[in-house]
């Protein structure tokens, strides 16, 4: 049961609770909330709890912070090499640090992180504790304890609390947080926020919006697009820095929606992503770039966008079998079947295998088309539909359901994109989570789910667990 509630959830649980909305922060665009503290209910015991999702991972990035000044100061933080540590220092003096020997690197999924802190225990090792879904952690590279009776940071009086960065510094947090709480004046175990579900023995969330937050304790739903620093306990709102209504995501824990997948060797060029895992890859040539989510059956639709590009534009879109992957010697174009800016729809159906190429007759695409893939994954062999502003591209014989090869019902395949020849693009992506204007136009699939430029064909859905769970 324990290395089940520790398995990170993936959003396909029925719940009994939904969480609607989780906000995105991006690094390069220096987002942030933040808010000024009163005096604290008691800075002795606190509680923190929070559901993230990383997509930039490899970076020192600041989570949630209380803070005095830049030397008195107590925050939660991913390492540049990937390690959750929770800090707190007094005129640079650490009074407490647990940094995990665990790393939090995994793109496809949301975990559920409390810390609890409570500094009158007599147990040093229970005055800061750590869960992650809904199990203490124990295995730590860094352990200082607090003291006895020490005072953090927060309810400091006169104080910050910011999400996302750290006071005067530059270390912004890339990815989506949801239900965040902060408890002031009392320690919460993990089972306040969430439970282990009977049938799968996924962590999961609860309804914890009762709970009493304390002077300065917060609840942050993200549910208001207008106000997304609105505390819905009733307390101070937060003020936003670079943070607008198009942030606002509906990848949650409880609908985990498919991005690009930051950990991928692409054999050519690391590439970077932005904007939640949905814009990019967007440096250097020859970047290729693959999903997070891989299905073997049901239908699917994603969309893209790319704003510029300088260069030869040599495109393909498509998918690439998921065993391809497995192996940081392994290209993802090994093993895919795409439509191509050479106006041709090819098949590599194993690595070192020959490409055959037919000719469709696909338009040629422009910078600023939007592009979308429809994929029938229950038919053998599977089919591909590609569209250029929602026409189809290029003569319908040709092109609508175009067979992939021999990718067949034994294959589990994922979203491919690949740039070649190109100094550099703006590639954004759409998998019903658009963080771009042009790709939002109100519409979802046929379960309500997703926000496309266009609306996806009949039976076709959003790369979503909600979905997944039911046609996947």
């Amino acid at each position: 049961m324990e290395t089940l509630q520790r398995t990170a959830n993936r959003g396909s649980v029925s719940t009994g609770y939904d969480i609607d909305n989780s906000l995105k922060f991006e690094a390069d665009n220096s987002e942030k909330l933040s808010r000024s503290q009163t005096t604290g209910t008691n800075r002795k015991k606190f509680t923190v709890s929070f559901w993230v999702k990383r997509t930039e991972p490899g970076a020192f990035q600041v989570l949630a912070i209380a803070e005095a000044s830049g030397n008195d100061i107590s925050f939660l933080d991913f390492e540049s090499d990937d390690f959750l540590r929770f800090r707190d220092t007094a005129s640079a003096s650490n009074q407490c640090i647990l940094e995990t020997n665990r790393v939090f690197r995994d793109a496809s999924a949301w975990y559920h992180i409390v810390l609890r802190v409570d500094t009158t225990l007599s147990t040093a090792d229970d005055r800061a504790r750590i869960y992650v879904n809904g199990v203490q952690e124990t295995s730590f590279s860094t352990r200082t304890n607090f003291d006895l009776n020490d005072d953090t940071f927060w309810g400091y009086n006169g104080g910050s609390l910011t999400w996302g960065n750290a006071l005067g510094e530059a270390n912004y947090f890339s990815g989506y947080v949801a239900d965040a709480y902060y408890i002031d004046g009392q320690s919460l175990a993990p089972t306040s926020f969430g439970e282990v579900d009977d049938d799968t023995g996924i962590w999961k969330p609860i309804n914890a919006s009762g709970l009493t937050v304390g002077n300065n304790g917060y609840y942050l739903d993200f549910k208001d697009a207008s106000n997304l620093g609105n505390d819905a306990s009733g307390g101070t709102d937060f003020s936003l820095t670079n943070i607008t209504s198009i942030d606002q995501a509906t990848d949650t824990p409880t609908n985990n929606f498919c991005t690009i997948n930051p950990l991928v060797d692409n054999a050519f060029a690391i590439f970077s992503l932005t904007e939640g895992g949905t814009r990019g890859p967007n440096t250097a040539e020859g970047n290729k770039a693959v999903g997070t989510f891989g299905v073997s059956s049901g239908k699917w639709y994603w969309e893209g966008v790319t704003t510029s590009a300088s260069g030869t534009n040599y495109w393909q879109w498509g998918i690439t079998r998921i065993d391809m992957q497995q192996g940081l010697s392994h290209d993802p174009g090994q093993g895919s079947a795409w439509y191509s800016a050479e106006n041709t729809f090819l098949t590599q159906t194993g690595v070192g295998s020959s490409d055959p190429t037919y000719n469709t007759g696909i338009t040629s695409y422009t910078v600023g088309d939007i592009w979308s893939i429809s994929l029938n994954c229950d038919v053998n062999p599977y089919q591909m539909t590609l569209r250029f502003n929602n026409s189809v591209a290029g003569t319908s014989a040709n092109n609508t359901d175009r067979s992939v090869g021999t990718f067949a019902s034994a294959d589990a395949v994922m979203p491919f994109y690949f740039l070649y020849n190109i100094a550099s693009d703006d590639t954004w992506h759409n998998f019903g989570n658009p963080f771009i204007a042009t790709l939002s136009g109100g519409n979802s699939d046929e379960n309500g789910y997703g926000d496309f430029k266009y609306a996806p064909p009949t039976g076709y859905y959003a790369l979503c667990s909600k979905n997944l769970a039911e046609f996947g």
